[in-house]
């Protein structure tokens, strides 16, 4: 059982950075950022990388936002700058072995609030 741990959640003005962290309880081959927004059923994938670097980002954060995992420290990043209103959501750090297609394992969530 993996264990994901995040933190770095918080308020921020549109425009503004913030650096969220997950910290895994082991190494695993791909590791990714989700969010749910208010009122929305359904998590969306924000970004993810591989052990190997490989990242996916969703269209909605390219050029915006930047994943990058430390493997030494089992630690996953995500880097947020230029936030929009339309950021605010739970952010959920979550990984798989290379191969399983979904993600099985999930953190808590790190709240992220961007006011206009």
């Amino acid at each position: 059982q993996v264990q994901l741990v995040e933190s770095g959640g918080g308020w921020v003005q549109a425009g503004g950075s913030l650096r969220l962290s997950c910290a895994a309880s082991e190494n695993i081959f791909s590791l990714g950022w989700h969010r749910q927004g208010p009122g929305k059923k359904e998590r969306e994938l924000v970004a993810s990388v591989s052990s190997s670097g490989s990242t996916y980002y969703a269209d909605f954060v390219k050029g915006r936002f930047t994943i990058s995992r430390d493997n030494a420290k089992n630690t996953l990043y995500l880097q947020m700058n230029s936030l929009k209103p339309e950021d605010t959501a739970m952010y959920y750090c979550a990984a798989r072995h290379i191969a399983e297609n979904e993600y099985r394992y999930w953190g808590q969530g790190t709240p992220v609030t961007v006011s206009s």
